[in-house]
């Protein structure tokens, strides 16, 4: 697996906890790199993408929920919603990664740690904000 992908991963488990204890995110993260909780410390990536995510939030949130009206964030399960601001961070926060990078290892997460649907529904939210995205910068 490859470092990033490992990271992405780790900064899942950190959102996906603090979502499923109601803990404040940066918190959750502060305890993490203090004690990983395995053999291997919090790669700096996860790391910059929890804070990422956090800084964003709000944002993050209101660009899902419009590219999903079908579905509200507070109805989808807890990995897609971290999968979703993860994909949507590296989207629209990080250059350094492609579209079609954060679209494809979010799906990926997706199809290991969701459910069966998930993967398409990942893969068309993220898709649609991809589409959107220089218009998102733009108004960023």
């Amino acid at each position: 697996m490859a470092a990033r992908t490992k990271a992405r991963k780790r900064a899942l488990d950190v959102l996906f906890e603090a979502d499923q204890r109601g803990d404040n995110v940066l918190s959750v993260l502060q305890t993490r790199l203090v004690d990983s909780g395995r053999e291997t410390p919090l790669p700096l990536y996860a790391e910059q993408i929890v804070r990422g995510v956090v800084q964003w939030w709000p944002e993050l949130n209101a660009i899902i929920q419009d590219a999903s009206p079908e579905w509200q964030l507070t109805r989808m399960p807890a990995v897609d919603r971290a999968l979703l601001r993860i994909g949507a961070w590296e989207i629209l926060c990080n250059d350094e990664i492609s579209l079609g990078t954060a679209i494809d290892e979010a799906v990926k997460l997706a199809a290991d740690l969701s459910t069966d649907d998930s993967p398409a529904f990942i893969n068309g939210v993220l898709g649609t904000i991809a589409r959107e995205a220089p218009a998102l910068k733009a108004a960023k």
